[in-house]
This record gives C-alpha cells, sequence and structure tokens, in this order.
C-alpha cells in the first residue's frame, strides 16, 4: 500500500509539471513573438528616425556654414568690384571699407590689400603685418591661380591660429589680391551652435585630420591632429551616419558632410546612449512589459494548474465513489432480487395457510350446521382467531404479491393509470412505516382526476421512491413525531396532470438542489443511499412525457411536483 501511494504520488507530481510546463511553454512562445516582432519593428523605426533626425541637423548646419563662408567670400568681390586697386590704396579707404565689413558681419578681424608680388601694400587692424610678403605662403598662390580662397586654420606671421578669405581683381596689366582674416572664435561658436540631446557636438576637421574648430567634449584641440580621422568613412557628397568608440570606450553616433568643395570635413557626434535615449527607454518598458506579462501568465498558469490538478483529484474521488456506489447498486439488485425470491417463496406457505383456513372454516360450518349445536364462547374465539389470520394471510398476500410486482424483471408496458386506484395502493405498502415514523399521510386524490400512460411498476418505483425519500428527511428532522407527508393530484390543465407530494422535512440546500437529479448525487451518508434513485425517477417521467420539478427551503420542506400528458 505504501509502494501505490509512493507510485501515485510520484505520477501527480510529473502530471503537475507536465501541465505546469504546457501551461507555461505554450502561451510564452507567442507572447514571446509578438513582443520580439513588435519590440523589432519599433526599434528599426526608432533608430531610422534618431539617424534621420541626425542627418537633417548636420545638412541644415552644413548650409548654414557654407552659405556663411560663401557670404563672406561675396563681402570681398563686391568690394574688388565696386573699387579699384587706386581707390583702395590709402590707408584711410582700406580703414573705411573694413569698418563697413565688420558692420556688415563680426566675423571679419582685419583686412589686407596685395599686389601681383605678395607685398602687404595696406593693411587695416591690430597686428603689424604692413610690408610683409606673402608669394611663397600657400593662400596666396592658391588665390591666384583660382581667383578665390578659403584657407584652412593656420598660425602665420601673427602666430595665432586663423583663417582667411581671399579674392583675386585684376584692371589692365594690374592684379591685386584683397585679403580678409576671418575670427577663429567667432566660426568657432558658429560651428558648435549645433545642439543635440545632451552630448551633442560638431567640429570641423581639414582633409588631413587636422581640427579646424574646438571640440566641446574636448579631447583634440585647434590645429590637432584627430587620430580616429583615418578611420572615419569618406562618403563623397552625401551625409555618412556611422557608430564608433572613443579612446575611452564611449560609444558615439556620427555624421559626417565634406564641406569647402571636401576640404573640411564637418563631425556631429552624440553619445549613443544620449542618441538613443527612448530606445533604451522603450528597451526598460518592453521588459518590464515582459517581465510582468511573464509573472502573469506563470501566476495564471499555476492557478489553472491547481484547478485541474484539483478537478482531477476530485473527478478521482467521484469515480472510487462512483465504484462503490455501483458496488452498492449491484448488491441493492441482488438483495431486491433475493427479496422476490423470498416474496415467491413466502407467497406459497401463505398460499397452503390460506387453504387449510378455508378448510377449516368449511369444516366448522359444516359440524355447527348438521349437529345444531350451538358455539359457545371458546368457539367464538376460535373464529374469532380465524377470522384474524385470514386477515393477516391476506395481508401478507398483497405485501408479498407488490414485492413480486416491483421486483419482476419485464419488458416496460404502457398502460392507462388512474391516480385514484395507482397511488392508494402504493401508499398502503409503506404506510405501516409512516405510522412507526409518526408521520401522518395525507391523500387529496381526486375520483375525476385524469388519467395517463405509463409502466405501472416503474410508476410505484417513482411514487415510492419520492416517499421514502420523504420520510428520511422527515426523521432527520422531527424523529418519530411531528412528520407531515401530503400527496395531491390535480388537473393543471386541459392537458396535464399534475402530481405534488409535499414534505416538513429538512429541505435541500441551495447549492444541492441544483443536482438532486444528477447520477449518483446523493447527501445521504455511506451505505444509506447510491444517488441513484432520483436520477432515476427523472428519467422514468421523461420516458411518460412528463416533467418532474423541485421546489425546497431547508428546515421547512421540498415540493416534488410531476407534471404528465392526461389522458381523458
Amino acid at each position: 500500500m505504501e509502494k501505490h501511494n509512493r507510485e501515485r504520488k510520484d505520477k501527480e507530481k510529473q502530471l503537475k509539471r507536465s501541465i505546469l510546463t504546457n501551461m507555461i511553454i505554450v502561451p510564452f512562445i507567442p507572447f514571446l513573438l509578438a513582443i520580439g516582432v513588435s519590440f523589432y519593428f519599433f526599434i528599426t523605426a526608432l533608430e531610422n528616425n534618431t539617424v534621420n533626425s541626425l542627418k537633417r541637423i548636420v545638412e541644415d548646419h552644413c548650409d548654414m556654414i557654407e552659405s556663411f563662408l560663401v557670404e563672406r567670400q561675396s563681402d570681398l568681390e563686391f568690394i574688388t568690384n565696386i573699387y579699384s586697386f587706386e581707390e583702395i590704396n590709402s590707408t584711410k579707404a582700406i580703414n573705411i571699407i573694413f569698418e563697413n565689413l565688420k558692420n556688415r558681419s563680426g566675423a571679419f578681424v582685419d583686412l589686407g590689400l596685395f599686389d601681383s608680388q605678395g607685398i602687404h601694400i595696406r593693411y587695416s587692424g591690430k597686428y603689424q603685418l604692413k610690408g610683409k610678403e606673402y608669394k611663397d605662403e600657400v593662400w596666396f598662390k592658391k588665390v591666384m591661380q583660382t581667383g578665390y580662397y578659403i584657407s584652412d586654420i593656420f598660425l602665420g606671421y601673427r602666430n595665432i591660429p586663423h583663417f582667411v578669405i581671399a579674392v583675386r581683381q585684376s584692371s589692365g596689366d594690374k592684379t591685386w589680391v584683397l585679403r580678409a582674416t576671418i575670427d577663429t572664435l567667432f566660426f568657432d561658436t558658429l560651428v558648435s551652435k549645433v545642439r543635440i540631446g545632451r552630448t551633442g557636438e560638431a567640429y570641423i576637421l581639414n582633409k588631413d585630420g587636422i581640427a579646424q574648430t574646438v571640440r566641446r567634449s574636448g579631447g583634440i584641440r585647434l590645429l590637432e591632429k584627430d587620430h580616429e580621422y583615418s578611420n572615419f568613412p569618406k562618403s563623397e557628397n552625401s551625409i555618412h551616419t556611422f557608430i564608433k568608440s572613443d579612446p575611452e570606450k564611449n560609444k558615439y553616433l556620427y555624421a559626417t558632410i565634406w564641406l569647402k568643395n571636401r576640404e573640411w570635413l564637418m563631425v556631429v557626434r552624440q553619445e549613443k546612449k544620449d542618441a538613443y535615449k527612448s530606445l533604451y527607454s522603450a528597451l526598460y518598458i518592453s521588459l518590464i512589459i515582459m517581465v510582468i506579462g511573464g509573472a502573469f501568465i506563470v501566476v495564471i498558469a499555476i492557478y489553472t494548474t491547481e484547478r485541474i490538478l484539483k478537478m482531477i483529484e476530485q473527478l478521482g474521488i467521484e469515480k472510487e465513489s462512483l465504484g462503490n456506489q455501483l458496488i452498492r447498486a449491484t448488491q441493492l439488485a441482488e438483495i431486491g432480487e433475493m427479496a422476490a425470491g423470498f416474496a415467491h417463496e413466502i407467497n406459497n406457505p401463505l398460499q397452503i395457510i390460506k387453504s387449510e383456513y378455508t378448510l377449516i372454516e368449511t369444516l366448522m360450518d359444516e359440524t355447527f350446521s348438521k349437529d345444531g349445536m350451538e358455539k359457545n364462547e371458546d368457539i367464538m374465539d376460535i373464529e374469532d382467531s380465524l377470522d384474524q389470520i385470514k386477515l393477516q394471510v391476506n395481508r401478507c398476500s398483497e405485501i408479498t404479491h407488490a414485492i413480486l410486482k416491483f421486483g419482476r424483471e419485464s419488458e416496460t408496458k404502457e398502460q392507462l393509470l388512474r391516480p385514484f386506484i395507482v397511488i392508494p395502493e402504493i401508499i398502503s405498502m409503506i404506510e405501516k412505516k409512516a405510522v412507526v415514523g409518526g408521520i401522518e399521510i395525507i391523500k387529496t386524490i381526486s375520483e375525476q382526476a385524469p388519467g395517463f400512460m405509463g409502466d405501472p411498476s416503474q410508476f410505484q418505483q417513482v411514487i415510492l421512491n419520492l416517499f421514502n425519500n420523504a420520510m428520511d428527511a422527515i426523521e432527520e428532522r422531527h424523529g418519530s413525531s411531528g412528520g407531515r407527508l401530503s400527496i395531491a393530484v390535480c388537473r393543471k390543465n386541459e392537458n396535464r396532470v399534475e402530481i405534488k407530494i409535499t414534505d416538513n422535512g429538512t429541505g435541500i440546500s441551495p447549492e444541492n438542489i441544483e443536482k438532486v437529479f444528477s447520477p449518483f448525487f446523493t447527501t445521504k451518508p455511506v451505505g444509506k443511499g447510491t444517488g441513484l434513485g432520483l436520477s432515476v425517477c427523472y428519467g422514468i417521467i421523461e420516458s411518460f412525457g412528463g416533467t418532474m420539478n423541485v421546489n425546497s427551503e431547508q428546515n421547512v420542506g421540498t415540493t416534488f411536483v410531476i407534471s404528465l400528458p392526461a389522458i381523458h
């Protein structure tokens, strides 16, 4: 037994694990797929939006810087177009022109006039540059070749980082150059004006990777080489985006674009965690949803598994109970067969007793009528005893006849049943039990009540079962006195006859009243009921074409109502 219990518990644990695993895995797979697919498309859209937003900012900033340089170049070209070399070649004139330029843009630091040999012949500014020779300087050679030039940042004679914009002009056989120096701080502020999130910054490198503006976050200074430049992708004219780590292993989202005819590279970068802050927030929210959803699935799975196991356990209990009840029903069936056999066997001696009584009665009548003898008191007592014997023999015959009729196995045979005839016969079978139990039986059966079609023995089974249940309920509540059991038969309408059986017993609880007609349901203790009676009765009444209902109130009583098709 102990081994059997251990094996059963092991099977229960294995079943619980199996159910719980399936209850978690099966919903978890589509849940994860849904979260994963949604997260993938959301993250992809967010990444694209972040990159596209950065590209738009870079493109707008690039246009602004290019416009600034073009405007400053245009300012110088305008001067060379409206003034001749002779008109500019005086200290007063160049000072006036420089003041006008400064009024137009605060980016100008100074202004100089150069002849074709690179001699600085006129100058307006704070440095001592007049008379300096520039014919070997890169910027001068470039402007003489191309007509205009915007230089990189360099130190020059003043030994201060700056860059210049120069334009060449010719009139007759005379060639001259007008050059302006751009304020490095002003230009640096213009470039670094871009603001993207908390860490976004912009700076410019030349084609050799030399810093032309200061990087706000540090790391490289003006005119220092950016060692990461060689690893930057060099796209032609489009904006290129990529993610790269700095020497401190911080990841940045970069966007680069060429300026000034591919001589300057504008770099805009932002820390990845700052750029994708919304993405990480979405990731955290998705993880929270996943954890909460997973926990919810696990809780529901555990709860459902426990319910399933309880239902299985309940089914096991009901199965075991069902087996016991089937055994009990079989025993009752065997007892019924034995009772029918006993009744048959008892009926034979009863018939002999009845015959012997008839013979004694005949002999006594003949004896006293023939001899003219008078009956004394003893003879009269004998006759009273014989009458009592006759009464009890007839009563025993009726009981055995009823038992044989109830227990007889035969095919269902419907016939017209009259309530005022068949119901009193059934009542007579339990009348003695009712008297012993102190139960008053009240009959309200009209001879005008219509009949109905049904099998007599089956109808007898229904009424007996209802009577026995009622008497058990009455006995449980009232003991051996105070019980009342009534049966009433009346015409419900033109087509139905109604039979009501009412008791003043314990009643049926609300939670059980819906189950009273279920097979094997019983509220009686083990050994006192199989739970088959009412379900069988319900089936019999349905086979008659009728219905059976129950109304009950605890500690008040119960009424069973049978409605059958009326036969006139």
